[in-house]
């Protein structure tokens, strides 16, 4: 895990912690009531971070660097840098139909 904290490894790390006294609450209630005051806030949270990493590569990709060395700087394969360079999350349902992906691919086959 560290070489996946490398960087930012203070700032996970004490998100983590948070987390996991989430967790430790004893009482069901208030553990309950935290959770869900946790769960309120983390989406919009998360697309800002999704947003923000998009943007790092995306510059990244302008600048010619390939996915496989953006997958191995940011911890992702570079399928999921394609994925995140074109804004696409979860499942296949949020890609664009085959023959649109197909032409898109074949445009960008050299940029590996």
């Amino acid at each position: 895990m560290a070489d996946e904290l490398a960087g930012g490894e203070e700032e996970v790390r004490r998100v983590f912690d948070a987390l996991d006294g989430l967790k430790a609450i004893e009482d069901p209630k208030v553990r309950a009531r935290a959770i869900t005051a946790f769960l309120k806030e983390q989406q919009p949270r998360l697309r800002e971070l999704s947003r923000l990493r998009r943007e790092y590569v995306q510059e990244q990709r302008k600048q010619k660097v390939p996915r496989w060395k953006i997958g191995e700087d940011i911890g992702v394969s570079a399928s999921t840098v394609q994925d995140i360079e074109h804004g696409y999350s979860g499942s296949g349902r949020t890609r664009p139909p085959k023959d649109e992906a197909t032409s898109d691919a074949t445009e960008e086959v050299g940029d590996e």
